[in-house]
């Protein structure tokens, strides 16, 4: 499973969840400018620093392996023949899918979800079509991996 959408970064703000020891958290509100997806994610801001109108490329993927074979939840970089995913990407975390929830509010069935995602702490919600969702899992392994994009 991989999902590509890119995002907009419509609010960000400092959570104040030390993280590493540090207040490096924030948590950012973004629209997919193409799948109509919204996200909420957590980020360590002392690693990857994010501001107001950023927009970033988001893969999320349960391998970091190029031709897509499954690796097992466990990144090794001498086991990686040809490169990884990862290496075309600036910010990267490994995770767990802890809920999946549905659309209550509406009348046909499972019109949106919700898939959550824990990345040691740092969590993520991605919300949209559910035929853009359909792969999510309850404690399937995530890969998060982000890039800027400069326009």
């Amino acid at each position: 499973m991989s999902i590509k959408p890119s995002f907009s970064c419509q609010l960000r703000h400092s959570i104040g969840i030390p993280f590493w020891n540090q207040q490096s958290v924030s948590r950012l509100h973004c629209e997919s400018e193409s799948f109509k997806m919204d996200l909420i994610l957590d980020i360590n801001s002392w690693l990857y620093p994010m501001e107001l109108g950023d927009k970033f490329r988001l893969v999320l993927a349960t391998t970091l392996r190029e031709d897509g074979y499954p690796d097992g939840g466990e990144w090794n970089a001498t086991e990686q023949e040809g490169g990884s995913r990862a290496d075309s990407f600036e910010y990267v975390m490994s995770g767990m899918v802890y809920r999946i929830e549905g659309d209550e509010a509406s009348n046909e069935p499972s019109s949106r979800l919700s898939a959550y995602v824990s990345f040691g702490g740092l969590l993520m919600r991605l919300q949209g079509d559910a035929n853009n969702l359909h792969g999510f899992e309850i404690d399937q392994h995530m890969y998060l991996l982000m890039k800027k994009l400069a326009f």
